[in-house]
């Protein structure tokens, strides 16, 4: 079949959600909550990390997995007061799930690296931003695997001289779900604007996203990371009706220009943001498909854009639908 699911891949349970919300629900009472998804992401990695974790060749090796998913669950109920969970209902669930599951299950480590070897093109698509990354990212207000390139080092078990092309997308303003320091957010009816226009809402949880203008530094900052050899520039047509459109192009702390993205919340919280503003092009971008056909200022923008964070920009979204992509040259 075309659809492949490593052995090695780590498995979420119902109970790493329900544990995901009690301790969202622990934090919340003190003033720490993170804003997660409640998905289970966090725990079922904290498993992983622990060793307690169960992988898809357990599932399909059933013989093991009950005794396994009892130790992994026993230590839940011991944790939290309020969490319940039919165990052995789950398990007799899973054990339908095996047979489902068989015959896509693969040794993807071997089958990537044999298609680079057949000289085949490998896609591989990053589900979170550089910021939301483990390490680099604003922690705590972070998931909790490695978003940035290194991941996908990790997470398919390619060496990473074997990427050939890193592609950057970044919004032609700046978003954030969930809680954490947002420096260039725009807490007002141009924020509202951008949100609404934009279509902001989280795509799992439909919380509404916070906006802001484009913050230059962090992309700097990520293609300081990443290296991208080119960026892919979203939603430009979001910006269409603006009087003007302001740049992010420096923070400020202490009366000191930093030199980069600061590892510390607390810093960042008080940074002042030193913006240039540039005239909007108060038109519709959406029917262009070469740069030339974008207003002179959308043009500005999007040049200005690739000085601040010195990498080309290849292609820029201005709608919704495929076909709606301006393919930029050099």
């Amino acid at each position: 079949g075309r659809i492949k699911v490593s052995d090695r891949a780590h498995l979420l349970f119902d109970f790493h959600q329900i544990v995901d919300g009690l301790r969202e629900s622990e934090r919340a009472g003190t003033g720490d909550s993170i804003g997660t998804t409640k998905k289970g992401i966090g725990p079922a990695y904290s498993s992983k990390a622990n060793r307690s974790g169960l992988r898809v060749g357990d599932l399909i090796s059933f013989a093991s997995f009950p005794d396994h998913f009892r130790r992994a669950v026993k230590s839940k109920f011991k944790r939290f007061n309020e969490f319940s969970y039919d165990v052995e209902g789950e398990i007799e669930r899973y054990r339908e799930y095996a047979k489902r599951l068989a015959p896509m299950v693969d040794d993807t480590v071997l089958y990537i690296n044999k298609a680079y070897k057949e000289g085949r093109t490998i896609l591989v698509e990053g589900a979170n931003a550089t910021l939301l990354d483990l390490d680099f990212g604003t922690y705590p207000y972070v998931t909790s695997s490695n978003a940035s390139i290194g991941g996908a080092c990790t997470g398919l078990g390619i060496a990473p001289q074997k990427i050939d092309v890193s592609i950057g997308v970044a919004k032609a303003y700046t978003t954030r779900v969930g809680a954490g320091p947002f420096p260039t957010e725009l807490i007002d009816a141009t924020g509202d604007a951008l949100r609404a226009k934009g279509h902001e809402y989280g795509t799992t949880t439909g919380r509404p996203r916070r906006c802001g203008w484009f913050d230059a530094v962090v992309l700097r900052y990520s293609h300081m990371i990443n290296d991208f050899t080119y960026l892919n520039l979203t939603k430009l047509d979001v910006l269409d009706d603006l009087d003007e459109v302001k740049l992010a192009v420096a923070y400020k702390h202490e009366g000191k220009t930093l030199e980069s993205f600061p590892a510390s919340l607390e810093v960042l919280e008080r940074v002042e943001v030193v913006y240039e503003t540039m005239p909007g092009w108060r038109c519709d971008t959406s029917n262009a498909r070469t740069f030339s056909d974008l207003p002179a200022n959308a043009q500005a923008y999007v040049l200005r854009i690739e000085q601040l964070v010195g990498s080309p920009i290849r292609y820029i979204g201005v709608g919704a639908g495929r076909e709606s992509m301006v393919e930029k040259a050099g």
